[in-house]
């Protein structure tokens, strides 16, 4: 019997969900403790590279299935300095780019359909600098996900600095990019910070 040729678009597909599935599972086994010692070592290189690039808008995500924390860190950078602004992003609508609002400790908020709290006033902001979490990432600069794809569809319409910040447990040589992908300008680990001269020159990808 023949044996079924597959789909060479098909194997990448699945070697992302591999490589993005490794990350994730390698990420939500550190412990408390490990996790804010990287992450205490991962912010002090941040400082670094936000100081250089020195946004007055600066978007974060809210800390999901056991991304870096953030939430301090951003407190700190915005009560030392009263011009600064934080945002979070809002799925505002499947297969579309995501808003931001502007966020305050303290602020109200909600979750969206997946559990994941954003603020309830919409006060929308255009951010400098967006800083985008990373599962499986390479030194390009590509990062993989949650699959969904809101991050390239907003950053293709945006200008603005993409920081990827993540830890090196999830680095690998390469994330298999596709023509939607777009890199990040930074990639942050609790190891360094490393600028990638990339380019996005992605285009936004299809709904999905």
């Amino acid at each position: 019997m023949t044996k079924p040729v597959s789909d060479p678009a098909d194997d990448i597909e699945k070697r992302r969900k591999f490589l993005r599935r490794h990350a994730l599972q390698a990420r939500e086994a550190l412990d408390e403790a490990q996790r804010q010692r990287l992450t205490a070592r991962l912010t002090a290189h941040l400082d670094g590279v936000i100081g250089e690039v020195a946004p007055r808008v600066l978007a974060f995500c809210w800390p999901f299935r056991a991304e870096p924390d953030l939430r301090a860190w951003v407190q700190d950078w915005l009560m030392r300095d009263a011009q600064r602004t934080a945002a979070l992003p809002v799925v505002v609508a499947a297969g579309t780019a995501m808003h931001f609002r502007r966020w305050t400790p303290g602020a109200d908020m909600a979750p969206d359909r997946h559990g994941i709290p954003y603020p309830v006033v919409p006060e929308e902001v255009v951010p400098e600098a967006v800083i985008v979490p990373l599962n499986a990432f390479d030194a390009a600069g590509y990062r993989l996900g949650y699959g969904g794809g809101y991050f390239d569809r907003t950053l293709a319409q945006m200008d603005a600095v993409a920081i990827g910040v993540g830890f090196e447990l999830g680095r690998v040589p390469s994330v298999l990019p596709q023509p939607h992908d777009l890199p990040m300008d930074w990639i942050v680990t609790e190891s360094g910070a490393v600028h990638t001269g990339a380019a996005r020159t992605g285009t936004a990808p299809a709904v999905r």
